[in-house]
Parts: C-alpha cells; sequence; structure tokens
C-alpha cells in the first residue's frame, strides 16, 4: 500500500467523518486493499472486499464521496479487519 493509500485510510477512519475525500480515492483504497471495484447499472458501483459488497453512486456532478458512503466504506473495513 502506498502512502497516499494510507492517507486515504486514515481520512476513512477520521472522526468526524470527512466530505472532501475525492470518490476516486475511496476506489483506489479499495483496490490497494485487494478488492474490486466494478462499474454497475447507471451510476452505481461495486467495491467488494473478500466477499462483502457494498453498491454506492458515483457522484455527479461533483467529485467528492458523500459523507455516509465513506461511513459505509468505513463500516465494511472495519467488518473485515481494516483498521489503521
Amino acid at each position: 500500500m502506498r502512502a497516499k493509500h494510507l492517507k486515504t485510510l486514515h481520512l476513512v477512519f477520521s472522526k468526524p467523518t470527512k466530505s472532501s475525500i475525492l470518490f476516486s480515492e475511496l476506489e483506489a483504497l479499495v483496490i490497494a486493499l485487494g478488492g474490486q471495484v466494478r462499474e454497475g447499472s447507471g451510476s452505481r458501483v461495486v467495491f467488494e472486499i473478500n466477499g462483502k459488497r457494498l453498491y454506492p453512486h458515483q457522484p455527479h456532478p461533483g467529485k467528492e464521496a458523500k459523507r455516509y458512503q465513506v461511513e459505509e466504506l468505513r463500516d465494511l473495513l472495519e467488518l473485515e479487519g481494516f483498521v489503521p
């Protein structure tokens, strides 16, 4: 995992939840942790880590992930044991 991904991981676990994390950084983090990111229907994306899936929508017109999306990813990472 690169320093960039580690920084994103720390941002995901920071409280209060940040709303300035780019959605593309979340995608890169999932891939760096050994997960998969796939396109779903419409603007939906599938984050899969160890068989567990999350189905967020890609934000538009902005690029920042919504707070609830960051919190859902945090919950998934905690469940799978990825705590910084």
